[in-house]
């Protein structure tokens, strides 16, 4: 199992009135996570000239508390021809808050369409898969 973990600094503005996370920051915070995971494997971001989020779910397994920061682990779920798939886990403490997961598709040149994984990005991906 190859996953990366992200530290990220939680805002006052993440909670709600019961002092949980909200479930709209909750994608928030998964994408920063993205952001950071794309930069961070082996020039992945320098090999992709686009994605999008096709696809995006989240399972809440534990409350979601207002803490100083959130731990999010990161790795490939799932290689496809035109997409892959990213698992986004969010841990507080020893405890899994949540379980996500986002569809991603890389762009055309025209960032018109989707275009077929190029086996460098393959590479990169591969490096990554979760058992």
């Amino acid at each position: 199992m190859s996953s990366l973990d992200f530290t990220i600094a939680l805002r006052w503005s993440d909670q709600d009135a019961n002092g949980h996370l909200n479930h709209a920051r909750i994608v928030t915070l998964m994408e920063e996570a993205r952001v950071r995971w794309t930069r961070s494997v082996g020039g992945f971001s320098t090999r992709v000239s686009g994605v999008v989020v096709a696809s995006l779910k989240v399972d809440y397994v534990a409350q979601a508390e207002y803490v100083p920061e959130m731990t999010l682990r990161l790795g490939v779920e799932r290689i496809g021809t035109k997409s892959f798939t990213l698992r986004h886990t969010g841990i507080q403490g020893d405890t899994t808050v949540f379980v996500g997961s986002t569809v991603i598709v890389p762009l055309d040149a025209e960032r018109t369409g989707s275009r077929a994984l190029n086996d460098g990005e393959r590479r990169a991906l591969q490096a990554n898969l979760l058992d």
